[in-house]
């Protein structure tokens, strides 16, 4: 069994999108419902998401481990331009800059 702690050691790309889902989500239900809890919980899930995301941005080789047009493709649906970054670079052909 895997260690709690090993996730926040190794930041995820999936993982960071899938916390600034969950914080989007919050302050989403906190502004309808007028609750600032929930707001400020949804804006901290958000911002922590998206350091997790740039650090695991910078600790991978995107040519090597990228997803390509999928990649770059969900990020142009979601918003996230680092996505759409990460997999323009990994969809590339070797050799090609």
């Amino acid at each position: 069994m895997s260690s709690p702690n090993n996730n926040q050691q190794t930041p995820s790309l999936v993982g960071g999108h899938a916390e600034y889902i969950k914080g989007a989500a919050e302050s989403t239900i906190g502004n309808l419902t007028g609750s600032q809890a929930w707001t400020a919980s949804g804006e901290q899930a958000k911002a922590h998401a998206v350091d997790s995301m740039k650090a695991a941005g910078e600790a991978r080789d995107a040519s090597a481990q990228g997803y390509g047009k999928v990649e770059q493709k969900m990020g142009e649906l979601t918003g996230c331009e680092g996505m759409v970054k990460e997999g323009t670079t990994s969809a590339k052909e070797p050799g090609q800059e």
